[in-house]
C-alpha cells in the first residue's frame, strides 16, 4: 500500500510541475508559445488533470479557471498522500 501511495504522489508532483513550468512558460513565451516544444509538452503532460478537472467542475466556472482549479485540485491530492505516507510508514506497513 505505502508502494502505491508514493506511485501516485510522485505522479501528483509531476503533474504540478509541469504546471508551473507551463505557468512560468505562458508568460515568458509570448504570443509564441503554442509553437514552443516544451510549453506544448508540459500542456500534454497536465492535459488529463485539466480534462478530469472540467469534467467534474461545476458548469459556472469558466474554461480560463479551469488549469487553476486543477492546480489546487491537485495541491489537495499531493497533500492527502503525503499525509497517507506519513501514516503508512509511521505505521509500519508496506
Amino acid at each position: 500500500m505505502l508502494q502505491a501511495v508514493i506511485i501516485l504522489k510522485a505522479l501528483a508532483e509531476v503533474a504540478l510541475f509541469a504546471f508551473v513550468g507551463q505557468g512560468i512558460l505562458y508568460f515568458f513565451a509570448g504570443a509564441k508559445r503554442d509553437q514552443n516544444f516544451v510549453y506544448t509538452t508540459f500542456r500534454m503532460l497536465t492535459s488529463p488533470v485539466t480534462k478530469f478537472t472540467r469534467l467534474v467542475a461545476p458548469r459556472f466556472i469558466v474554461d480560463q479557471h479551469i488549469a487553476f482549479l486543477a492546480f489546487f485540485l491537485l495541491m489537495v491530492v499531493w497533500a492527502g498522500l503525503t499525509i497517507a505516507k506519513i501514516t503508512l510508514a509511521l505505521s509500519g506497513q508496506s
